[in-house]
């Protein structure tokens, strides 16, 4: 991670534990809420067990559907203990939270008109594994009964911060919002100080240019970095991340150049069908010229 990025996260997370009294003096619970969100292998996992480290708290690492309903969620808020973390990883992936309400609401009153529609989906219903919906999880963030407790963080990731709904993620539920991005240089020299041992390198220049051209996670950076036998030198690791990342490059470009020919071949095809409506219309404007 951008070493400002991890001051910035650092006295976020100290102050907060340090805040019982300002808590109390507001009229708030003694809770925040962190949403980590960015591609797959950006460290959201492991920015979890950092945070939980650093603040000595237990984390509960809660799997939605896995709850029967909205009932055993809240039992599971009111079992948990102060100096904790909440975590629910993909929480975009976890249950049917990605802002489907207004759908979900006309869906409803077109069920009331079919009976016989209404009655297959309480079936499919009955059939579900966890029946915890957007409000009962909304009311586990910021609900009366999340005021049990205190000095609680509560964390959700996702790979798709657009699919979550927006109430689930605004301001007070999710106070703060980390994004989890691609390696950049920075990011790289504290991986190779801490997987090589080495701060600075002949090829380094080679690595900062690449990584500016290109998109790879920390962990295919950190994988690369890792020697695979004692015959690896530092140099042997470096060239690695350089061949992967000029992999990833080249990929890249291919799939651009794929896309494009993708869009040229939709464009031709839209424009051709264009071209038989106008000669259709031509030819029946000629035939009612004709009968006339």
């Amino acid at each position: 991670m951008d070493p400002k990025k991890k001051e910035e996260i650092l006295n976020d997370l100290l102050t907060f534990s340090k805040s019982k009294d300002y808590y109390k003096k507001v009229g708030k619970s003694w809770k925040r809420g962190y949403l980590l969100y960015g591609p797959p292998g950006t460290g959201k996992s492991s920015m979890i067990a950092a945070m939980a480290n650093l603040l000595e708290y237990d984390i509960y690492d809660l799997e939605l559907a896995s709850v029967k309903d909205n009932t055993d969620l809240r039992k599971l808020l009111i079992e948990t203990s102060s100096k904790s973390m909440i975590v629910i990883e993909d929480i975009d992936c976890s249950l049917d939270l990605t802002g489907k309400r207004k759908e979900k609401h006309e869906d409803d009153k077109e069920d009331e008109k079919d009976p016989t529609k209404k009655m297959e989906k309480m079936a499919k219903k009955k059939d579900k594994e966890s029946e915890v919906t957007l409000s009962g999880l909304l009311n586990f963030i910021d609900g009366l009964w999340s005021a049990c407790g205190s000095e609680r963080l509560i964390v959700f990731t996702t790979n798709h911060i657009e699919k979550l709904d927006p109430a689930l993620i605004r301001r007070g539920r999710m106070d703060k919002h980390i994004e989890m991005s691609y390696c950049c240089f920075e990011t790289f020299k504290v991986l190779a100080k801490n997987y090589l041992d080495v701060e600075t390198h002949e090829l380094f220049p080679t690595i900062g240019r690449l990584l500016g051209e290109t998109n790879m996670t920390p962990a295919d950076v950190a994988e690369s970095l890792m020697p695979k036998s004692n015959e690896e030198c530092v140099e042997v690791c470096l060239n690695k991340v350089i061949k992967s990342l000029e992999s990833a490059k080249e990929e890249a470009r291919l799939k651009s150049v794929e896309d494009d020919m993708n869009k040229c071949k939709v464009e031709a095809v839209g424009e051709k069908s264009e071209v038989n409506n106008d000669q259709k219309v031509e030819e029946s404007d000629e035939s009612s010229d004709s009968k006339d």
